[in-house]
């Protein structure tokens, strides 16, 4: 099993962003193969000190190895999102990757 984590930190200009953000990553990233878990969501805020909140989206997937999600990486509808999504509604992104 091989998880990959995303945290966008999206433009405060662009109210939507993030549902924007969301929608995109349904539609390019969610039908792509060897994805075995998708979830993306907005921030949940807490009252807990330890739980970052200076996010706006995160996406969580799994994958069987990490070759799949290398594969993923490279996949055109990843790269199109990318392109439609990331890169003019994201100021900051953050990957964490473990197997």
């Amino acid at each position: 099993m091989f998880s990959h984590v995303v945290i966008f930190w999206t433009d405060p200009a662009q109210p939507k962003a993030a549902d924007e953000l969301i929608v995109g990553a349904q539609k390019y990233l969610q039908p792509i193969p060897g994805l075995k878990f998708f979830h993306i969501g907005k921030m949940v805020g807490s009252e807990r000190p330890v739980v970052e909140q200076s996010y706006q989206v995160a996406l969580n997937t799994v994958f069987e190895n990490k070759q799949a999600q290398d594969d993923y990486q490279v996949h055109p509808l990843h790269l199109e999102f990318i392109s439609k999504y990331v890169k003019p509604l994201v100021k900051k992104v953050t990957v964490y990757d473990f197997a």
